[in-house]
Order: structure tokens, then C-alpha cells, then sequence
């Protein structure tokens, strides 16, 4: 059982029947999907649910997990299911003649075989990728807490329209934003460790965007894992929203600046992964034939959970979970879908 699994609540009672635990999800993520999109400027496009290895085009994540391969008889190659958009998106919008301001979104869907599965944490993983052009001016952090208000004013819409729908269901997620570095955390709470160091500070502030994630901190090790090659680990971060259900804090979404030429040379570097230089997506990205953009993934049954109050991710998708966990949840009156 993963260490991290250590959090259902005892007196959890469910406020949802299953069927309507069904129409809330639906609620969800209708509603907030056409809201991040107004509030980002984003146009829904297709996406690809597996890449060719050679592209480099597959995500990272934090460089240890493996992606699920399968071979394809027509083409006689093998290809991997994406752990998520990042670099795709990138390309897409030059492809797709997308002008700063504006971006794309799209429904991702990934296989992460190499997860600790917890309440919070599935092998299916199903989230909302988006990206969006910015220019030289707007590449700034000014632009990155801009963006990250106006996904919590998406969340804050979404949770009033299912509230309003569902009464049994009381509003708590915070409008205001808590901005602060891995390094600021550190600072404040140097005797904790980093998922510590979030439900602290979440639970003083509720909703909190944690920024600078990726680089070594000044204890020697990072706060958290970032792949070297989407994010400028200087303009990206995590937003955290404090979860009463569960007590502590509750990822939403990873997002930040896409590294440009010199961040991404800097990182490949002090990463060791300096071979990547080679593949089809960093010879473009090096060579300044892609565009700026910003961009992330927001977790679309994380956010359901989120939003029904529910202990574990499994009311709100179908997945697959060791036997422990479901005979844990049976005697806690918890409905694996």
C-alpha cells in the first residue's frame, strides 16, 4: 500500500446518491470546461492519445515514470500512450495558426503504470490540457498570476452552478489567490517535508498557487519533480485548494511558461538530459521555430472530486484498485465506481 495512502476519513457520509453523483459529474465539468475556456480564450481542438518514442514529444513528467508502449502492425513501429500534452500542444498551436492571446484546449486521457495509488491518485488519468500563445512582453510572472486568477474565478463559477443544483453541497473553495516560491515555503516551514509544507500553507490560506517548481532549493533538493523540457521552472506552479473533506491539501492543476530557448538549454543541462537535444520537437524549440506559450493540465476527476466532496477519486471514474483499498472503502461506506 502506498505510504501516501494514510487519509480516508472515519466519518465520511456521502452526500450524493450514484445517480446523481452521475449528473454532478457531467454539471462539473460542462460547466467549467466552457468557463476556463471564456476566461482563457481557448478553442477545443482534438487530441492524440498516443506519440511516436522518437518524436520527443511524450511528457517527462518527473523523468522516472515509464510510458505504456504497444505496438502498431500497419505501420510496423511501436508508439506510447501520452502521459500528457505539454509538448503536442506547443506544436498544435503553430500548426493550427493560433494568434497570441488565444490557445487551445483539449480532453486528455493517459495510462501512468508506474503511480502510487492513493484516494487521490488513479492509473487513468483524464484531465483538461490547454495552451495559449503569449509574446516576449507578456512572458512574465505578472501574466502567470493573472492566468492562475482566472482559473480559480473557472473554479468559484463551477462550484456555485453545482451548489445551486445540489443544496446538500456548501461552497469552500476561496476566491483569493495566496501566491508563494518553493523557497518561501521552505523558509517558513524548514522542518517539514514538501506535502507538508502545502496542507500548511493551504490551510492557512485555502487556495494557494505554489510557484518555482523544478530547480534545487536551497536545502540541496527540489521541492518537488519537474521534466526539464515544458516548463520554465521560474514561471510555473501548482494550484492548491484546501480539501475540509480530506484535511489537507488538493492539487488542482501543474501549469506554468513554457521554457523558451535559453530556459530550456539551462535545464537540459543541469539535468543530464542533454541528448534530448537531438529530438524532432527541441531541434524546433531551439532553433526559435515554435511559438511562446503557457500552459497545464487540470485534473477533470480530481476537480470532480473536488467539487462533490467526495474521499476518494474512484467515486468519480472507474479505475482499477488493490484489494485493500476496496475492502478499506466498502467498510467505510465508500462506492468505488
Amino acid at each position: 500500500m502506498s505510504e501516501k495512502y494514510s487519509f480516508l476519513p472515519s466519518d465520511y457520509v456521502d452526500k450524493l446518491s450514484i445517480v446523481d453523483t452521475e449528473l454532478a459529474i457531467k454539471l462539473v465539468k460542462d460547466t467549467f470546461e466552457r468557463v476556463l475556456a471564456e476566461n482563457l480564450h481557448l478553442t477545443r481542438v482534438s487530441a492524440p492519445l498516443f506519440v511516436r518514442p522518437e518524436s520527443g514529444l511524450n511528457d517527462d513528467l518527473n523523468g522516472v515514470e515509464r510510458p505504456v508502449e504497444f505496438d502498431i502492425k500497419s505501420i510496423n513501429a511501436n508508439v506510447q500512450i501520452v502521459h500528457s500534452l505539454a509538448k503536442w500542444k506547443r506544436q498544435a498551436l503553430k500548426r493550427y495558426n493560433f494568434e497570441p492571446g488565444n490557445g487551445l484546449y483539449t480532453d486528455m486521457n493517459a495510462i501512468r503504470r508506474d503511480e502510487d495509488l492513493d484516494n487521490l491518485h488513479s492509473v487513468y488519468v483524464d484531465q483538461w490540457d490547454w495552451e495559449k500563445i503569449i509574446t516576449e512582453e507578456t512572458r512574465n510572472e505578472e501574466m502567470l498570476k493573472h492566468t492562475v486568477r482566472r482559473i480559480v474565478n473557472a473554479l468559484v463559477r463551477t462550484e456555485k452552478v453545482l451548489t445551486d443544483k445540489f443544496s446538500q453541497l456548501k461552497p469552500f473553495i476561496c476566491s483569493e489567490v495566496k501566491f508563494i516560491t518553493t523557497q518561501e515555503l521552505e523558509n517558513l516551514y524548514p522542518n517539514l517535508t514538501p506535502k507538508e509544507r502545502e496542507d500548511a500553507i493551504c490551510k492557512e490560506y485555502k487556495t494557494v498557487f505554489l510557484m518555482k517548481i523544478g530547480g534545487a532549493l536551497e536545502s540541496g533538493k527540489p521541492h518537488d519533480g519537474r521534466a526539464p523540457d515544458y516548463d520554465d521552472w521560474n514561471l510555473n506552479g501548482d494550484i492548491l485548494v484546501w480539501y475540509p473533506v480530506l484535511n489537507r491539501a488538493m492539487e488542482i492543476s501543474s501549469m506554468g511558461i513554457r521554457v523558451n530557448q535559453e530556459s530550456l538549454d539551462y535545464q537540459l543541462k543541469i539535468s543530464g538530459c542533454e541528448e534530448r537535444r537531438n529530438l524532432p520537437f527541441h531541434k524546433q524549440l531551439l532553433n526559435g521555430e515554435l511559438p511562446l506559450t503557457m500552459g497545464g493540465g487540470i485534473g477533470q476527476s480530481r476537480l470532480c472530486m473536488l467539487m462533490l466532496q467526495k474521499a476518494h477519486i474512484g467515486e468519480v471514474q472507474s479505475s482499477i484498485w488493490p484489494d485493500e483499498m476496496i475492502k478499506e472503502c466498502e467498510e467505510k461506506g465508500i462506492i468505488l465506481l
